[in-house]
């Protein structure tokens, strides 16, 4: 293998941002391929400012090149003045470390964060001259592996993927660089089938051409494997102890401004909150917290390496995080290790944040604080399992205000299940009253309010749900924007075409995957940037293979039909979310499981994570309150008598999409 530098760097003093693609980054590897090692190329398909801070990327580069059997490099989606140059050259994609070709490497892995990137997954294929359809790829060919929170529908994309790895990657990547290291040892025996075959075998792969789809005209009637040793059903990997895993241990620092261009370590995995619109969620269940010393010692080692003077605390909520206090406090008074380090918590929950963690942030600056009621009003916040109330809100922005905020960013979701015109119009009362809040402390407050439309997604109590169509999600954007015409609450919005295309992806089958190459041949790349979005193109595409964009997303399903994704599971039980997709309906909401009883999911037996109850009651208003015990991480014995949580009666008929109705 050689590198394509020579060829490559004439070509970038052309392009805009050619240090997207020269590599060179404190923390980056040049990794000796030698013989009978897996070479992996590790794909972000998208922009490299997009790409790089990628957590899960830079984990899995620095696992696979500690190794014996492995390298790892990586690589980006070039941008289109780039990829012109690159495919009039014949030159095709490359690494960005060594600068080899992509076709070179055994494994191109593929991070599928959003959906709408799967038009760039096929595309950065194309670009390595590989074949784009997996079936007609020779034992020569590079395997191709994908992962990520997408991974979890993989029908759309199972034409072009050889295999996915579902859930957590850092214990799975090693065994399946066993396998492909043992195929090519043998000479390539058996051919493609064969490698394919045992990496079907390998827990928490799937392998979509070891699988049968059968159809009854328009509906799945199963998906089935094809050999007796092939798993009925692939179950998501899971790490248990967070501590066996402190990476990223030398985090990439970009020689360019990226999204998050900080330190960022990540502080717990999962989350027992129950909001039943968040994937996220639901499947990275149970929650798994990483010691607090090291995660200090995470962040300071992180920021002497590094030279950033800013950290993230990541995770889905993490102000939940049982040390956070102790932790910010320890980072921001630090005199010693690494003073005047800045502070940020991405993802916060309203009734976690309290008027001491705004303190401790805000003595070094203030970092931007978004919080994320999802819901304009209490029944909504019930349905959708939110259960944070207006104080709670109020007093997360008093405690923000107070300490020398003049600026919340507030989110919120239109579309969601049993939605009426008071619910939405409710998301610019909320923002009012934040604003008169902050007008104790400031005549400049104000307040920015973002909304996207929601998509029901696999693994989810909502997943039989038809989301809104087009035109009503435009609607209810149009109801809030005349609301808040004159107010200094500011509203932004997703594009509701946008929406709809992610619920086809999203929600979508085999059959989807050639919707997707159509796309994609028409033009159809960067389909998450707006400029680049066009939606005439899915619309042409789904009428050519004779497919109705309605059937994927604005209808409901029933209890019983199958799903595209029900072979791949996520440690939930069916039951558990189609009887809390009736209590959604019910506007029943369910207190976070740490201070409950055991509601059965199934992960937390599954995955050998004992349920601990922390209190008899949950606090007051849905609040974290103080005393919980969240030791979640490690492999502990599992505990028996579980108490399944009540559930109200089942709500037979589904509430259609428009906001005028509601269940009774």
């Amino acid at each position: 293998m050689s590198s394509l530098w020579p060829r490559i760097e004439p070509l970038l003093a052309g392009v805009e941002k050619p240090a997207r693609y020269i590599g060179m980054e404190r923390g980056s590897q040049a990794p000796e391929h030698r013989p009978g090692t897996v070479a992996w190329l590790l794909i972000y398909p998208d922009t490299y400012e997009i790409g790089l801070p990628n957590q899960g990327l830079q984990i899995l580069y620095e696992i696979l090149n500690e190794r014996h059997d492995s390298v790892a490099e990586r690589a980006y989606a070039p941008w289109l003045d780039l990829e012109g140059e690159l495919r009039t050259r014949g030159i095709g994609l490359f690494s960005v470390d060594t600068h080899r070709a992509a076709s070179d490497f055994d494994v191109l892995a593929f991070n599928l964060s959003a959906e709408l990137v799967y038009t760039n997954v096929l595309n950065l294929i194309d670009l390595t001259g590989v074949p784009v359809r997996a079936v007609a790829r020779s034992d020569e060919d590079p395997i191709v592996i994908a992962g990520g929170h997408c991974a979890f529908n993989p029908e759309p994309m199972a034409d072009f993927v050889d295999a996915f790895v579902i859930g957590d990657g850092e214990e799975p990547v090693g065994e399946v660089s066993a396998v492909v290291a043992a195929w090519k040892r043998g000479g390539r025996v058996g051919g493609r089938e064969a490698v394919l075959h045992d990496l079907a075998t390998v827990p928490g792969v799937y392998v979509p051409s070891m699988y049968t789809v059968e159809y009854d005209g328009a509906r799945l009637v199963g998906t089935t494997p094809r050999y007796p040793d092939v798993p009925q059903t692939v179950d998501k990997r899971t790490v248990a102890d967070l501590a066996d895993w402190p990476y990223p241990k030398n985090q990439l620092v970009p020689l360019i401004e990226v999204v998050h261009d900080r330190l960022n370590v990540e502080i717990f995995r999962g989350c027992t909150r129950g909001c039943r619109f968040c994937q996220a969620g639901m499947i990275t269940r149970p929650v798994r917290e990483r010691p607090v010393e090291q995660a200090r010692n995470m962040v300071l080692d992180g920021l002497r390496r590094t030279g950033y003077d800013e950290v993230a605390l990541t995770s889905l909520s993490s102000a939940d995080f049982s040390g956070i206090d102790g932790l910010v406090s320890s980072l921001v008074n630090d005199s010693t290790g690494c003073p005047n380090v800045g502070v940020s918590l991405p993802s916060l929950r309203v009734d976690a944040f309290t008027v001491g963690l705004a303190s401790e942030i805000q003595k070094v600056r203030r970092t931007g604080l978004t919080f994320a009621p999802e819901g304009g009003s209490w029944r909504i916040r019930q349905v959708i399992n939110k259960l944070i109330t207006e104080e709670d809100l109020y007093a997360a922005v008093d405690g923000a205000y107070s300490q020398g905020w003049r600026r919340v960013k507030l989110y919120f979701l239109v579309g969601l299940p049993t939605e009426m015109d008071e619910d939405t119009l409710g998301i610019a009362e909320l923002a009012r009253n934040v604003v008169e809040v902050g007008k104790r402390y400031t005549k400049q407050a104000s307040a920015t309010v973002s909304v996207g439309g929601f998509v029901p997604k696999a693994h989810t109590p909502f997943q039989w749900f038809g989301q809104n169509g087009i035109g009503e999600l435009r609607r209810k954007v149009n109801l809030l924007r005349d609301e808040l015409r004159r107010s200094p609450a500011k509203v932004r919005w997703h594009d509701p075409e946008a929406t709809f295309v992610e619920g086809i992806v999203s929600r979508g089958d085999r059959r989807i995957g050639a919707v997707i190459e159509r796309v994609w041949r028409a033009g159809g790349t960067f389909q998450e940037w707006s400029e680049h979005f066009r939606l005439d193109r899915w619309t042409t595409a789904m009428a050519e293979e004779g497919l109705d964009p309605d059937w994927y997303v604005t209808r409901h399903r029933t209890e019983d039909e199958v799903l595209p994704w029900d072979h791949i599971t996520a440690g939930l039980h069916r039951d558990f979310l189609w009887q809390d997709f009736q209590a959604a309906l019910a506007e029943h909401g369910l207190p976070d499981c740490r201070w409950t009883p055991c509601y059965d999911c199934g992960v937390c037996t599954d995955y050998a994570i004992e349920h601990v109850v922390a209190s008899p009651v949950p606090p007051a208003g849905g609040s974290q309150g103080t005393g919980q015990d969240l030791s979640t991480g490690g492999s502990v014995p599992i505990v028996l008598g579980r108490t399944p949580a009540p559930i109200p009666a089942k709500v037979n008929d589904l509430v259609p999409s428009g906001s005028s109705e509601a269940v009774t």
